[in-house]
């Protein structure tokens, strides 16, 4: 079967559950996940039930497509990711975002939590994403290409939209809410990065570190989707004074930020055209 013919029959099975046709997707990172309770007129439908979709194995991570209304759009949200590290394929990881565009959706809006790597930065900031670096060892586009779903080679030059960042910097700046921006590094995991790699990261460019998003923006780009990515930082990743990281320090931390991070979500797709 090929991957068209799986976008399509998960498609029609969404479909049959709701008549709504979302403008907006959302990937609900760590902590933020509480956000999906508040989309109106909402149907949830668990990842089990929806044809060739995976299941999400994270802690905290509730496992279930919503589609309904939130600040006057029609958005369709995951309540929860899946991870290479899970040990997924890539393309699995990503077949969500496909799913997303086939149901109408022409914005993704990509959540995670991160560690901060630049110094200026610390635990409980929000930064816009401007640009990533791939570092997970792979791109969920290897493999055939299906010229319906995008080109072969697709253009990254501008992968985070600009209009959105500078739209989120806007609503930040009415919302009174101190925002950073800067370069996500995606990672496979599941381990946390050594002091050395941190440090590596850092200086091709790095200011904060996860294990998700990029793969998800790749595929979203591929489609020509917009694209915004914000990152919770959860915790400094500086290489010369690490700490033990425990995910339930960053669940901590991204439960603390969640009214600010939620508030200006809502904010910025109220926004939208």
């Amino acid at each position: 079967m090929t991957l068209k013919q799986k976008i399509e029959e998960a498609r029609a099975k969404i479909q049959s559950l709701t008549p709504l046709s979302p403008e907006v997707g959302l990937i609900l990172g760590s902590g933020l996940g509480e956000l999906g309770e508040e989309i109106e007129n909402r149907v949830a439908i668990p990842y089990g039930e929806i044809p060739h979709f995976p299941i999400s194995t994270v802690e905290g991570h509730a496992g279930q497509l919503v589609i309904g209304n939130l600040s006057g759009k029609a958005v369709v949200a995951m309540q929860g990711r899946f991870h290479f590290y899970e040990g997924y394929s890539l393309q699995e990881v990503v077949f969500p975002v496909y799913v997303m565009q086939s149901l109408g959706a022409h914005t993704l809006i990509a959540t995670n939590a991160a560690g901060g790597m630049n110094k200026s930065f610390q635990a409980g900031d929000l930064m816009l994403i401007e640009d990533h670096i791939n570092m997970t060892g792979s791109n969920p586009l290897i493999g055939p290409n299906d010229a319906k779903l995008g080109p072969r080679f697709p253009d990254m030059s501008t992968t985070y939209t600009p209009e959105l960042i500078d739209l989120a910097k806007k609503v930040a700046d009415i919302q009174g809410c101190n925002i950073q921006q800067g370069v996500y590094v995606a990672a496979s995991g599941p381990t946390y990065l050594t002091p050395a790699e941190l440090i590596m990261m850092r200086e091709v460019g790095g200011d904060a570190i996860g294990m998700s998003t990029a793969p998800e923006v790749i595929a979203a780009r591929h489609m020509g989707m917009k694209v915004l990515g914000i990152s919770c930082i959860t915790d400094m990743a500086i290489g010369e004074e690490l700490e033990v990281l425990t995910h339930e320090q960053v669940v901590e931390v991204a439960n603390r930020v969640k009214p600010r991070f939620k508030s200006l979500l809502k904010g910025i797709i109220q926004e939208f055209e």
